[in-house]
């Protein structure tokens, strides 16, 4: 780096949000504008390292410190052309990816991290102001056609990979809009949707083509598939959400997050709703159960339709504010974690077990006994849970989401027809991407289980490898 005393020169900042009231009356994005100065100055703190950490913490193993360099040093258009070389869609990790290289940079050691996705969303900003991102053209085809099932980052990613390379591609989508849980599952607040079709104008541009509305194992068989295309490529997520079978989970009122997070978005973009009931929070109770990211997308969304009060639980217990003992640097840190979401207001709880729902008429929900838990080691060393019964107690509540995660992709419908081989967790099984099923393939949630966006676009790229791997043999 020319500027090779950034770190100790330069604090690490990052925009300024929109006051929490202001940011409370719409659903919109809430970083305030910022200049070219800024990222310039975040990216000269980069030390440049000779073993840069911060490449292994990054599952696309993007270029870290070159796009830094230059970003610092004002060639922005050589950063964008460094970034997306590893990776597809910046514009979606530089705004919901956790950063795990940020936790990797050798900074984390005993000081503030790089700004890592704060540069990268503001490389792929700056090339889409400038007309950078174009469609790409005059890709000479080879004959060879696949099928991508699922539109989520993992589908998307496979897609534009294997479109680059000169195979003819069409990614099926169930919903009626291309993005999967981009789309659907996260709120406009964390990502807007015009980000998203903003994107994909430029992959369809460039040749690749989408089907929406389309059920692949219900309206297309899988056997029509196979027959029509050369290779299938499985990226449908993980959708089964975990459930909390205890007393009274039939009371109206308890939902699963996704479809609370989904309604409102399709609200929020004026397209119709769902079958599902439809979820009023207003002047309501509620309370989220569950302490990720879902979760805090369910509270950021009630505050914003007007919540009385927002309440969220966690089973595991509160994690320190700092790294401990066993817990080291490079690897991705055990800590507690404040979004913008629980900034806006909430109460959190954590090593909190849920017994049961309770209701007044026998119809609705009306609140839930929750006893404190105590986190022991157990003699074989496994992590063991105490419920405190002293700790029991019932809080009020009108609205419940289950924000636990999922447990395994789909099985009935199309992986039923394939009879691919699934593993322990429900997962497909694979080697090296490729299913049991002769020409089909799997990448992302349905592969590796419920993880992050970053997962998911790496998953995609690597899937598509494969593909063209066997295929130059």
């Amino acid at each position: 780096m020319e500027h090779f005393k950034g770190f100790k020169d330069v604090q690490r900042q990052t925009p300024q949000n929109e006051s929490v009231r202001g940011r409370l009356s719409h659903f919109g994005e809430f970083d305030l504008p910022f200049g070219t100065d800024m990222p310039q100055k975040q990216a000269s703190r980069c030390m440049d390292c000779g073993v840069p950490f911060c490449h292994n913490g990054c599952p696309l193993g993007n270029l870290i410190p070159d796009f830094n360099e230059a970003v610092h040093s004002g060639d922005w258009r050589s950063a964008y052309t460094l970034l997306s070389q590893t990776n597809n869609f910046p514009e979606f990790t530089g705004r919901i990816c956790p950063a795990p290289c940020e936790a990797s940079c050798v900074l984390n050691i005993n000081a503030d991290p790089v700004t890592i996705e704060f540069v990268e969303k503001s490389i792929i900003e700056h090339a889409f102001e400038q007309g950078w991102v174009q469609p790409v053209k005059d890709i000479k085809r080879n004959g060879i056609k696949v099928a991508i099932i699922g539109s989520g980052p993992a589908g998307l990613a496979c897609s534009d990979q294997l479109n680059k390379l000169g195979y003819s591609v069409d990614v099926y989508e169930r919903s009626d809009r291309i993005g999967g849980l981009l789309r659907y599952g996260i709120p406009d607040f964390k990502l807007e949707k015009n980000i998203i079709d903003r994107r994909l104008k430029v992959m369809k541009n460039s040749g690749i083509r989408m089907h929406t509305s389309v059920n692949v194992g219900v309206d297309i068989s899988a056997k029509d598939l196979l027959n029509h295309y050369d290779r299938v490529v499985l990226s449908g997520g993980s959708t089964v959400p975990r459930d909390l079978p205890i007393k009274g989970r039939d009371l109206k009122g308890i939902h699963f997050a996704m479809n609370f997070l989904e309604q409102n978005n399709r609200k929020v973009a004026g397209l119709e709703q769902s079958t599902l009931p439809q979820i009023d929070v207003k002047g309501k109770h509620v309370l989220v159960i569950g302490g990720g990211d879902t979760g805090a997308d369910c509270v950021g969304t009630s505050n914003r339709l007007n919540a009385a009060s927002v309440t969220q639980i966690e089973l595991l217990a509160k994690p320190s504010h700092t790294r401990s003992l066993t817990d080291l640097w490079p690897n991705w840190p055990m800590v507690l974690r404040t979004s913008s979401s629980h900034e806006e207001g909430c109460d959190r709880e954590w090593a909190i077990l849920t017994s049961r729902f309770y209701s007044k008429d026998g119809i609705n929900v009306s609140g839930v006994e929750l006893v404190n838990v105590e986190w022991t080691t157990g003699p074989e060393g496994n992590n063991q849970m105490v419920p405190i019964e002293e700790s029991r107690r019932t809080l009020i509540c009108d609205q419940v989401f289950l924000a636990i995660g999922f447990s395994n992709p789909q099985k009935k419908g199309l992986l039923d027809q394939l009879g691919v081989k699934l593993d322990d967790t429900g997962n497909v099984h694979s080697d090296d991407f490729k299913t049991s099923q002769d020409k089909v393939y799997v990448a992302g949630d349905m592969r590796r289980g419920q993880s992050l966006v970053v997962w998911a676009i790496a998953e995609g790229r690597s899937a598509a490898e494969a593909l063209h791997h066997d295929f130059q043999k």
